[in-house]
Order: structure tokens, then C-alpha cells, then sequence
């Protein structure tokens, strides 16, 4: 079983947005057994839509298209689909009342005809219920074929994919299972990890699928199969995973969720201890306190954060003293420890980070030289701090410095 994803927009062939829709899609289809054969991003052009649409259908079962169901002049994707599936638009009543109901509830601006005509729809089309938004999405089935067509917006796609899209396909299609297992690995990079897996991998079974996902600071191994008898393949996959094990004991940390990030590990430990952190920038601007809290629950383990950005600040308001820093500079070992202790007083937390450096392109209040990270760590029982050189590269140190930072304390608080 497999599917075609076809975002539809010009912003995102000149790199005016990212498309991320078509990774959650992935995400999701894989989730039931759908493997994604294709991932294609085209015009908001009638001529490229049909030509895509008609490729499409020859590599593919599931044709799912995202964008162009606006309200504008440029969104044409209905109109094409007409065209394509030789049919015409008609009134939805149910959607009308729909657009009329969001209009009246959460705009302040009144209702144009423009808004309206979003309730005309293919007729042979099945209305997909968009609850966050007045575009539906589409439902249209060729030759044994299905089309699905969901606005551009990342959120209305979501809640399609949650409530119509994916129970949809689950009741319509058979499909294959899909077992993932993911293992995190920390300390060794991937081209030495590969050099230890050289003889398990030439004997691993056809009908399983490894790769590598590195980041910073650790490498993902994901082992993947797909087959009709499930208790066969979870086997297949958890027997390859005992012998990785057996290889890569000591760099192996622990098994991942596919899209677990450390934030989210350091978050259920401290939640689960009742421990709270905090944080205290300067290089990283508020980067440590922006990827804990992107992800849910953060409130019952994240006491706050302060970006004390300039060196007044670290004064004034972090209550560094002036000599320390004049003695030691502010990107030292000395600045980075005052600042994650005074940052744990302050903040009333049993943890607390702390980053000072220099992330470039040029030198700030010290000499240090560019991408040099000093990272504090104050604890309830010491302060100690890491030295770390991040490269040239201003946005990269950043996020170095960030998966460092969060390395030094799930190392504590695991120990």
C-alpha cells in the first residue's frame, strides 16, 4: 500500500515557508501501515496540479494533496479538480453553515462572498469536516484510486489527518504492519558507529530496513520491517535489536520513540522526581528555555529562564559580580557557574543551566575565541561547569550549545 503527498503552493519553491506537512503526513500513514512512495512540492498552477495529479496516480494508491483551498483568486486546487475528475462545484449546506458558525464565533470581520463560495465543493467529492477552519477537505475516489485534498495550513491539516483522513483509510484499505524500533546511541558518531556494525548489517534479513539519524551529540538506529503477520515481524525486529544491543552496550542510552527529543527525556525525569529547572542565558538568547517548553507538560518541571544577553544584565539583573567578571571575562568557567547558581537561587529551582560564549561572527565583551561555550550546571549539591568549541557557524553553535547543555543534565540527573 502506498501513497503520493503533493504540497501545492509557490511560497514553498521559493523557500518563503517550509513545508512540514508532508512530514507529519508521513509520519501518520507510516503510523498505519502506508508507505510514502513520493513527496513532490509544485505550483499553484492548474497545468502542473493535473500533470501531478495524473503522475501521481500511476506510482500510487492514495494521492494526498495539501495547499491551494483558500479563498483567493490562487487557490485553484477545487477548480483543478474538476477539471481532472470531469465535475463541477456545488453549494455545501452542512460547510456554509460551518463558515457561517467560525465567522460569528472567533472573526471580527464580517463574512464575504469570497468566504462563502469556500462551500462549494466537487460534487462527487466526500466532504472531509475542517473544525478548525472554513476550507473542507476533499474525498474523491477514481479507478480505484483515492484523492485527499487539505488546506496548506499546517494546524486544519492536522485535525483532517486526526479525524477524517486516517480513520478513513484504516476502514477502506487492508494493510501491511509497520514496526519500528529506535535506539538512541550517545558518545560515538556514525561513521564509527557503522565501522561496529559492519557484520551485523551484511546479515540483517531482507525484509528489515536499518538507518542511521544522527544529531547532536547522538545517533538514532532505527530498525524498520513491514509484513502481514505482526507477531513475526515485532520478533524479527526485537531479535536484530537484542544483537545491537549486545554490540553497542556501552554508547546506548536507551530506547526512543521515533520523535522524542532530549528536552522531553529531561522532562519526565524531573517530573517524575518533582525536580524543577531553570535556566540562565547569553549565547543561546533564549533557545534553552524555547525547546523545553515547545513540548507539553513543561509547566510541571520548568521553573523559567532569563536572557541576560549583555553584560550589565548578568549585573544587575543575574547579580554576577562585576569583579568576577572583570578578573575571569564573561565567557569563562567562573561567569558560567556564578550564573546557573545564581540563576537556581533565584528561580527557587533544584536545577539550573547556564550558557556564556561566543557564538560569532565576531567577538562581543571578551577575547574568547569564536564558538567557545562555557555551560553551567548548579545542582543542590555542587556547580560545576563544561568548556566546549562549537565551530565557526553562528546558528549551529547555538544549537550545539543547546544539546549540550541538556546532555550535561540528563547525565545528572541519570547518574
Amino acid at each position: 500500500m502506498t501513497a503520493e503527498i503533493i504540497t501545492i503552493g509557490d511560497e514553498i519553491l521559493i523557500g518563503q515557508i517550509v513545508d512540514t506537512n508532508s512530514a507529519f503526513i508521513a509520519t501518520e500513514l507510516n503510523k498505519i501501515g502506508i508507505s510514502v512512495f513520493q513527496i513532490t512540492s509544485i505550483q499553484d498552477e492548474k497545468t502542473h496540479i493535473l500533470k501531478a495529479l495524473e503522475e501521481a496516480s500511476e506510482r500510487a494508491e492514495i494521492i494526498l494533496l495539501t495547499g491551494g483551498l483558500g479563498p483567493t483568486k490562487d487557490d485553484i486546487t477545487k477548480y483543478t479538480f474538476c477539471e481532472y475528475f470531469d465535475d463541477q462545484l456545488q453549494l455545501n449546506e452542512e460547510v456554509l453553515a460551518h463558515i457561517e458558525e467560525l465567522f460569528a464565533k472567533y472573526k471580527t470581520t464580517p463574512i464575504s462572498d469570497l468566504n462563502r463560495e469556500q462551500a462549494m465543493v466537487p460534487s462527487k467529492a466526500r466532504v472531509l469536516h475542517n473544525r478548525y477552519g472554513t476550507a473542507p477537505g476533499m474525498w474523491i475516489e477514481k479507478e480505484g484510486k483515492v484523492f485527499i485534498s487539505m488546506p496548506g495550513v499546517p494546524y486544519e491539516m492536522k485535525g483532517l489527518m486526526e479525524y477524517e483522513v486516517i480513520p478513513g483509510l484504516q476502514k477502506k484499505f487492508h494493510r501491511p504492519f509497520i514496526y519500528h524500533k529506535t535506539i538512541l546511541t550517545r558518545g560515538l558518531g556514525e561513521s564509527a558507529i557503522a565501522n561496529r556494525l559492519v557484520g551485523w548489517e551484511e546479515k540483517l534479513p531482507k525484509h528489515l530496513k536499518f538507518a542511521y539519524l544522527p544529531n547532536f551529540g547522538s545517533v538514532r538506529l532505527r530498525i524498520s520491517g513491514k509484513g502481514n503477520n505482526e507477531e513475526q515481524l515485532i520478533s524479527d525486529v526485537e531479535n536484530q535489536a537484542e544483537e545491537l544491543y549486545e554490540i553497542l552496550g556501552d554508547i546506548i542510552s536507551e530506547e526512543q520513540e521515533e520523535d522524542e527529543k532530549i528536552a522531553v527525556e529531561i522532562n519526565k525525569l524531573l517530573t517524575s522526581d518533582n525536580k524543577f529547572l531553570a535556566v540562565a542565558e547569553s549565547c543561546t538568547g533564549g533557545a534553552l528555555a524555547a525547546e523545553f517548553t515547545t513540548h507539553p507538560g513543561a509547566s510541571k518541571c520548568f521553573k523559567g529562564g532569563m536572557v541576560c544577553y549583555a553584560t550589565q544584565t548578568k549585573i544587575d539583573l543575574l547579580q554576577v559580580n562585576k569583579e568576577l567578571i572583570e578578573k575571569h571575562s564573561v565567557v569563562s568557567a567562573e561567569v558560567a557557574e556564578a550564573m546557573a547558581k545564581n540563576a537556581r537561587k533565584l528561580f527557587k529551582s533544584d536545577y539550573a543551566l547556564s550558557t556564556t560564549g561566543n557564538a560569532g561572527p565576531t567577538k562581543g565583551d571578551s577575547d574568547a575565541e569564536v564558538g567557545t561555550v562555557y555551560i553551567g550546571l548548579a545542582t543542590p549539591e555542587k556547580v560545576y561547569s563544561q568548556k566546549f568549541f562549537l565551530g565557526n557557524h553562528r546558528d549551529q553553535v547555538v544549537k550545539k550549545a543547546v544539546y549540550k547543555a541538556y546532555e550535561m543534565i540528563l547525565r545528572e540527573i541519570t547518574a
